[in-house]
């Protein structure tokens, strides 16, 4: 296995995550990612995985940089934040342990959507597209555990997103005679 995703070189590495299957196991209830797995295939998960240590104020995302990886946040808070139109960033959401980070850029290659940081000392475990596609080949039924997983998450967020951009259009078109 290879030293993780280059982008986190800033980071402290702390090794694979199978030392932090303790970790990762109490997260079950609060990771969609992890839910379905049994403590066995989150250990095996955990193979395919590098832990990092982030201090309060580092960056572990960029918005519009490449990204191949997601990560799981296993303790810590990081601050998502988004450029506004005037390029200024604006806090967008605050993510606990257990969240994901980045799965969108892991799955699509797109650049990240945006920057986050963490707002205190952090460890996340990161899973790149090169180690997603060893799982599956190597552990399909886990790969595909993971997979359906990935789909779901990312189906739930667009369902909220544009349940948000539909409530946001209608509050700006009420009152507007003629709006589309």
């Amino acid at each position: 296995m290879d030293d993780g995703p280059k982008p986190l070189a800033h980071l402290e590495p702390l090794g694979d995550a199978t030392q932090f299957s303790p970790q990762l196991h109490a997260l079950i209830p609060r990771c969609a990612l992890l839910e379905h797995l049994s403590p066995s295939e989150v250990r095996l998960l955990a193979h395919f995985m590098k832990v990092y240590r982030a201090d309060a104020g580092v960056e572990l995302l960029r918005e519009d940089d490449a990204g191949d990886f997601m990560l799981m946040l296993i303790e810590g808070q990081v601050e998502v934040r988004k450029r506004d139109r005037a390029g200024e960033p604006r806090a967008i959401a605050l993510i606990e342990p257990g969240r994901t980070l980045g799965e969108m850029s892991m799955i699509d290659g797109a650049p990240r959507f945006a920057t986050c940081v963490a707002v205190a000392p952090t460890l996340v475990a990161a899973l790149d597209r090169e180690n997603l596609a060893r799982i599956i080949v190597e552990q399909p039924m886990l790969g595909a555990k993971i997979l359906m997983e990935l789909v779901l998450m990312l189906s739930q967020s667009l369902r909220r997103t544009s349940e948000r951009l539909l409530g946001a259009y209608e509050d700006w078109t009420a009152g507007t005679p003629g709006a589309l």
